[in-house]
C-alpha cells in the first residue's frame, strides 16, 4: 500500500473541483482545455480553465482525471494552486509545487504531478493558440518507450527540470521504463547526454569575464530594458544560436518580458524548457527575480 499523506487522502475523497466548465455565454469569458495522458496507459486528465480575457486570470478551474489516488489528488492540488492566478503566473506552477501542496508524493507517484503541469500548459497554450509540440509525444520514429509512448522529449524535458539522475526516476516521473523494460538503457543514455549538455551551458555562462552585475538602485525603465538586452545578447543567445536557436527580445511591460524564439528553439520540443530555464532563470539572476518571460508570435 503505498504510503499516502493526510493531504492526498483528503484532496482524493473529498474533491471540490471535480467537472467540467462549459461555454455559457458570460461577456469577457473564455473556456480553455487541456487534455494529457491516455486511459490505455492508465491515467488521463482533462483540464478546464474559465479565463477573463482582459486580464488572463483564472476565475475557475475544473478537471475530470482518470487514475489512481495520486492523480485525482494532484488534479485537485493543481486546480487549487492556479485559481486566481493569471495565464504567465499560472505557467510558473511546477510538478513540484503540486507535490509540495500535497505533502509530497510516492516516488513512484510523481509522473501524476508531471502530468498535471502539462495539462494546464495545454490549456494555456491552447487558449492562446500556440502549437504543443511540447505534448506531441507520438511522433514518428521519436518514441523510446513504446510501452507508454513516451518519446525523447519529454525524457528529457523531465530530467532537466526535476534534475533526475538515473532510469528509475524517469520512470517514476513520466513511466519510460516501466513496462518491458527494453528501453532503460535508452533511458541512461539520454540522462548522460542531459547532464553533458546542462553541463556545456553552465560551464560557457561562467567562463565569461564580461558578467552582469546586478545594481542595488532600482533600474529605470530605460536601464532595465538595455540590461535584459545586455544579458541575452552575452550569456543567452550564444548558447541558443550553438544549437541552432535564437531569440529576440519583443517588449518590456514591467516584470513581463516578452520574447520571440526563433529557429529551433521556436520548433523545438523542449520550447518551454528553454524559455523558464535557459532564459528566464537566467535574466532572474541577473536583472530581477520578479521578472517573468513568455513567448510571442511575432508580429507580421
Amino acid at each position: 500500500m503505498w504510503d499516502y499523506t493526510d493531504k492526498v487522502l483528503e484532496l482524493f475523497y473529498n474533491p471540490k473541483n471535480q467537472g467540467v466548465l462549459e461555454e455559457t455565454g458570460e461577456p469577457g469569458t473564455k473556456i480553455a482545455t487541456g487534455e494529457v495522458g491516455s486511459i490505455a496507459c492508465g491515467d488521463a486528465l482533462r483540464l478546464h480553465l474559465k479565463i477573463q480575457e482582459d486580464t488572463d486570470q483564472i476565475l475557475d478551474a475544473r478537471f475530470q482525471t482518470f487514475g489512481c489516488t495520486s492523480a485525482i489528488a494532484s488534479s485537485e492540488a493543481l486546480v487549487e494552486l492556479v485559481k486566481g492566478k493569471t495565464l504567465d503566473e499560472a505557467l510558473n506552477v511546477t510538478n513540484k509545487e503540486i507535490a509540495g501542496y500535497l505533502g509530497g508524493l510516492p516516488e513512484a507517484k510523481m509522473h501524476c504531478s508531471v502530468m498535471g503541469q502539462e495539462a494546464l500548459e495545454a490549456a494555456i497554450f491552447n487558449y492562446r493558440g500556440i502549437p504543443l509540440q511540447t505534448h506531441d509525444d507520438d511522433d514518428e520514429g521519436a518514441l523510446v518507450c513504446t510501452c507508454f509512448g513516451i518519446s525523447e522529449k519529454k525524457i528529457r524535458r523531465v530530467i532537466l527540470e526535476n534534475n533526475l539522475s538515473t532510469a528509475e526516476e524517469v520512470t517514476n516521473y513520466v513511466k519510460a521504463g516501466g513496462g518491458c523494460g527494453s528501453c532503460l538503457a535508452n533511458i541512461d543514455d539520454i540522462i548522460t547526454s542531459v547532464h553533458r549538455e546542462a553541463a556545456t551551458v553552465v560551464g560557457s555562462a561562467a567562463s565569461k569575464t564580461t558578467a552582469v552585475i546586478t545594481p542595488v538602485k532600482p533600474l529605470t525603465p530605460v536601464q532595465k530594458i538595455a540590461l535584459i538586452q545586455k544579458v541575452l545578447d552575452e550569456e543567452i543567445r550564444p548558447v541558443l544560436i550553438a544549437d541552432g536557436g535564437d531569440v529576440e527580445l519583443y517588449d518590456v511591460e514591467g516584470d513581463r518580458i516578452k520574447v520571440v524564439l526563433q529557429g529551433a528553439c521556436g520548433s523545438c520540443s523542449s520550447s518551454t524548457a528553454t524559455l523558464k530555464i535557459a532564459i528566464e532563470a537566467r535574466l532572474r539572476d541577473r536583472v530581477s527575480k520578479n521578472l517573468v518571460v513568455e513567448a510571442v508570435e511575432p508580429m507580421l
